[in-house]
């Protein structure tokens, strides 16, 4: 009997055919791969096909990307230090390098290593933390850049393990086993995962800590950064400010308002190793004056009162979000205090119809789809910022609640498909 072109095509194959099934469909229907017109931004609008929209796709939460005193401090920075220092920090860094991480160690109370982004910070840090004789354990919904940078330790046949979502009791159970023949165990997870913006059990996880001592937290906190925490040391540290043991990663490009990576250590000997040796320090170039010179500015609002209000307006938001969408009966898929919001909507065909009318109705969304979740987990995945007022929020989510029904039908789904696909009857909210 012949094989059909499927059977003989890879896995591999035929994903990257339904990947590009995908990325047509939505080019073709102005939703993904797309390019705003505006000349000039206000923090709350983009231009999209000709079309003015309410931007509900930015995760600047606090909305500190036009505040003049970061535009200020970027000016400042590159009229005195030009638009590149074109150097490996393994040999000359720029002054602001230091004004900068002194200002972050003094948020996180720790020594930090500024990075391009997380995704270079990860490589840097990872195969130097990790030693070859560790196990290192995955949350399954880790972010991508922590699964590439553990990647590289399979060269070093280092143990590794992928675990279902936010089970800590599956997580003991093989603490218990691995500690007998491994170094230490390395449990990697996100303090606010980036999909459905539920949160990490920080509390659980330092329980965990202090009941095994080879355990040790290596956690991404990049959504959580600004908008939460002490001087906006983030989610995870509003849990856990600090231990010995836990190793925090976060971003400055999302509520911080530049752009950058940030390391954050519990002692000096792991800090100086990274920041001496870690690859991506020693083999990339510096993150442009400009954003250090932002980044610096936004480094002192975090220092002052002013990060209380924001943090404070920002829950109002948050918090009446999660309440008008159960008014409205709309499937969230986690009623987390966290300024992501994912409204599932099932199969990519009600996601793309979904799209289209709320952008008809002036309102830009993104659209989570294969491969960033699975096939059927499509979503309108909505971030919070402070450029949104109540009455935006409210009138977004009417929009969703008399279109969903109608794309739904249109694509012969129902709500208790929805309910099935993202299994929300047994969920932990």
């Amino acid at each position: 009997m012949s094989q059909t072109n499927n059977e003989l095509k890879s896995k591999h194959e035929q994903m990257l055919e339904i990947m590009d099934d995908v990325a047509l469909s939505g080019r073709k229907l102005g939703i993904l791969l797309q390019t705003i017109e505006d000349e000039q931004l206000d923090g709350k609008y983009v231009k999209v096909d000709n079309k003015r929209m309410i931007n509900f796709g930015s995760c600047s939460y606090l909305g500190l990307e036009l505040d003049q005193r970061l535009i200020a401090g970027t000016i400042d920075a590159v009229t005195r230090f030009g638009t590149v220092f074109s150097s490996s920090r393994a040999y000359l860094s720029s002054p602001l390098y230091d004004q900068l991480e002194n200002l972050l160690s003094r948020i996180f109370d720790n020594p930090v290593v500024v990075t391009n982004n997380t995704t270079t910070g990860h490589l840097a840090n990872i195969p130097i933390l990790v030693g070859d004789n560790d196990a290192v354990i995955m949350d399954v919904n880790v972010h991508s850049s922590v699964q590439q940078a553990v990647s590289l330790l399979k060269e070093r046949n280092v143990h590794i393990e992928v675990l279902r979502h936010n089970r800590l009791d599956l997580l003991e159970d093989r603490i218990k086993e691995l500690r007998i023949s491994h170094n230490k165990i390395w449990y990697m997870s996100d303090g606010v995962y980036s999909m459905f913006g539920d949160l990490a059990p920080v509390k659980e996880l330092e329980t965990l800590l202090n009941t095994y001592e080879q355990m040790h937290l290596y956690i991404d906190d990049a959504h959580g950064m600004s908008w939460a925490g002490e001087n906006g040391s983030g989610f995870v540290c509003s849990q856990m400010m600090k231990h010995e043991r836990m190793y925090l990663t976060t971003s400055l490009g999302k509520a911080f308002g530049s752009t950058g990576g940030v390391l954050v250590f519990p002692d000096q000997v792991s800090y100086k190793r990274v920041r001496d040796f870690g690859r991506t320090l020693i083999f990339s170039i510096q993150i442009p004056p400009a954003v250090m010179g932002a980044s610096i500015a936004s480094a002192k609002i975090h220092l002052s009162p002013e990060i209380y209000q924001r943090q404070t307006h920002l829950m109002e938001r948050i918090t009446f979000f999660n309440q008008t969408a159960k008014m409205y009966e709309l499937p969230l898929i986690k009623e987390a205090l966290s300024p992501v919001k994912f409204i599932g909507v099932g199969k990519p065909q009600v996601g793309y119809n979904m799209v289209r009318r709320l952008m008809n109705s002036g309102y830009y969304v993104n659209l989570s789809v294969f491969p960033s979740v699975a096939y059927s987990n499509t979503g309108l995945r909505i971030p919070i910022t402070l450029n949104h007022s109540n009455e935006d929020i409210e009138n977004l989510l009417k929009c969703v609640a008399m279109n969903l029904p109608i794309a739904m039908k249109e694509s012969n789904q129902t709500m208790k498909d929805v309910r099935r696909y993202f299994k929300l009857d047994t969920a932990l909210k």
